[in-house]
């Protein structure tokens, strides 16, 4: 079996956050419900949401449990692949906008 840093195990004991600091933990707990809750966006949308913004931040524990979700919502893995490359051409386009400081401070310099 191979080890990894972030053991999947850990992702059941989130709830425990609040231990620490009981108001914050159980502020945070409400407003993540309320979140995800059915609003104006489904709550389907929402997981596609999440499971591509779990990519983009690379966190482990969320891609496990939004894909998860994501299958208990019905939502294909072709859907759940077009969502993580949504958020994929994001980053990558946040990524080379930044070019264009590189570009106007090589303008700057290149006297």
């Amino acid at each position: 079996m191979q080890k990894t840093y972030y053991d999947p195990s850990d992702l059941k004991k989130f709830g425990k956050i609040s231990e620490w600091s009981e108001d914050l933990g159980e502020k945070f707990f409400e407003y993540y419900n309320k979140v995800f809750e059915e609003g104006a966006l489904s709550a389907r949308e929402k997981a596609l949401i999440a499971l591509a913004v779990s990519h983009v931040v690379k966190c482990p524990y969320c891609i496990d449990a939004y894909t998860k979700d994501g299958l208990q919502r019905g939502i294909t893995k072709e859907e759940m692949m077009e969502a993580v490359h949504a958020g994929a051409a994001i980053e990558s386009g946040a990524t080379l906008v930044h070019a264009v400081q590189m570009m106007n401070k090589v303008n700057k310099l290149d006297l």
